[in-house]
């Protein structure tokens, strides 16, 4: 009886398996509904496997159905709490969301378990993490372009609200009459306001054009961001084989995760790295004339 129960498992999970493999098949057909059925399948029969639900997640990332992802990568986290590519996918699918800031965490704890896993990604999370980074920055962006847009209209209608203002006290009528002289007087100053507020809405318009013109130039390169918290760098240090990072950044990964570089996995420990001067010089200088960038 033990050894027909022990044959029943196996044929049970071949089976999941079968399942999984043939969904891989569709998924590489770009055949996603499909491929979801045979992976769904795959998980009645066997739910204790992460694998089943990253590959269905990836299925419906490929669909855009967001909420779906989230939902398979918390249940591969929950089977498998080192399970890289529940943490990239769901992390991809909360930037699709535009919750960037979970987002990020989500992309940063991907990256982090690829460097603890030894997991040769290349690029392709950090990337993704620059992308969302950028998209964070630039909705911040946009919320303060509309308030600088609002700001300008306000301060228009206090221009003409207290040029109004003015009109109305000059053309108050006065218990004297009013002699020929005295109406080219009062036209003269009403003249004279009139210019006078166009000038200061001209002068405001000036203003807020040159705020612009800064401001689209607002871009941080991405070289002078280190390669694990993808910020811009303040102490930059490089490797012997020549990757720079930001000091803080490194030296935290050689104490929490290994005396390894992250990038190139081969061995490096502090007193390998030197400080980058060069680098140093040139991110001094774009902060001088970039100062909104210390909040990048």
């Amino acid at each position: 009886m033990a050894g027909a129960h022990g044959a029943n498992g196996t044929k049970e999970k071949l089976t999941s398996e079968h399942l999984r493999k043939r969904g891989n098949e569709l998924h590489d057909a770009r055949r996603f509904s499909e491929a979801v059925d045979c992976y769904t399948k795959a998980i009645t029969k066997d739910p204790s496997v992460a694998a089943y639900y990253t590959n269905r997640a990836l299925c419906y990332l490929r669909m855009q159905r967001w909420d779906l992802v989230c939902k398979d990568c918390s249940s591969a986290i929950e089977r498998d709490a080192s399970c890289l590519k529940a943490y990239y996918f769901m992390g991809v699918a909360m930037m699709e969301r535009g919750n960037y800031d979970e987002a990020v965490n989500l992309l940063q704890k991907a990256n982090d378990v690829a460097v603890k896993q030894r997991q040769c990604y290349g690029d392709e999370i950090t990337s993704v993490i620059r992308t969302c980074r950028k998209r964070r920055w630039n909705r911040q962006e946009d919320k303060r372009i509309q308030q600088e847009i609002d700001l300008q209209v306000y301060l228009h209608r206090l221009i003409d609200e207290e040029k109004k203002r003015q009109i109305e006290v000059l053309n108050t009528p006065s218990e004297e009459p009013t002699t020929h002289a005295g109406a080219e007087a009062l036209s003269k100053q009403a003249t004279e306001i009139e210019r006078y507020h166009t000038e200061k809405k001209a002068e405001l318009d000036r203003l807020f054009s040159d705020i612009d013109d800064r401001r689209k130039r607002r871009d941080v390169p991405d070289y002078l961001c280190g390669k694990i918290s993808f910020e811009l760098m303040r102490d930059p240090v490089i490797t012997p084989s020549g990757i720079t990072y930001d000091r803080r950044d490194i030296d935290e990964h050689l104490r929490r995760v290994g005396h390894f570089d992250p990038v190139t996995r081969t061995e490096l420990t502090q007193d390998l790295l030197v400080p980058n001067l060069a680098m140093k010089e040139v991110i001094d200088t774009f902060l001088a004339s970039n100062e909104w960038a210390i909040d990048y």
